[in-house]
């Protein structure tokens, strides 16, 4: 499972490199995104983010936490759907922080990650922990961490695709990870039988059951 997981990340990271790199994210960097109250350079600070804080957290210190699952990870969160909710605010925040940079320099630094770290993963031991940083004290597996990157990165890859008119592919592999996670995360939340009327009999469906992020 680790290469699996380790392997459909770096797929995904690789895809979301060539994207950040292209003439048509760097021609409407400051121009509205698809997602309400975030530029398109914002957008591509967050996805850029899902290959550099990887590196950021294997650096961080760990204390031997009991490690966060990848479920639970996007199962607690609340006020997701709210754009001024204090998750979305900090999700903002820190994805213009590292947009501040520019286009340029924000493509350059996620390709240099992505290239590190499709040397450094397949050194890392399948029971590797990493810190997360913006959230003190909290641990995760670095498998699990990155099965949350790859919900990021195909979230986000698509989004950005959209507010710049190109065309971009999740890979398959990326995209077969974040659909496992964030329906387990939905069964978390709801409950089967609410997450079954979502699948089956939508017009029962009152919580959005499937509505994770």
């Amino acid at each position: 499972m680790t290469e699996e997981i380790r392997k459909a990340y770096l797929l995904g990271a690789e895809r979301a490199v060539h994207l950040l790199a292209t003439e048509e994210v760097a021609r409407r960097w400051d121009e509205e995104s698809v997602l309400p109250g975030m530029t398109v350079g914002g957008l591509a600070g967050h996805l850029a983010r899902s290959v550099l804080q990887v590196e950021w957290f294997l650096d961080g210190e760990t204390v031997g936490t009991e490690p966060v699952s990848p479920v639970r990870y996007y199962a607690r969160l609340v006020g997701t759907s709210a754009p001024d909710s204090a998750l979305n605010v900090g999700v903002r925040a820190r994805s213009e922080e590292t947009a501040a940079a520019g286009p340029a320099a924000v493509a350059e630094q996620a390709r240099a990650a992505w290239q590190r770290l499709a040397q450094r993963l397949g050194q890392e031991p399948a029971d590797r922990r990493v810190a997360i940083l913006h959230r003190p004290g909290e641990e995760m597996l670095l498998d699990g961490y990155l099965q949350t990157r790859c919900v990021e990165l195909a979230v986000h890859l698509d989004d950005l695709a959209l507010s710049v008119g190109a065309h971009c592919q999740t890979p398959e592999a990326t995209l077969a990870m974040a659909v496992d996670v964030l329906v387990a995360a939905a069964r978390d939340r709801h409950g089967d039988q609410a997450v079954l009327h979502a699948l089956a009999r939508r017009e029962r469906d009152a919580d959005q059951a499937l509505r994770v992020l």
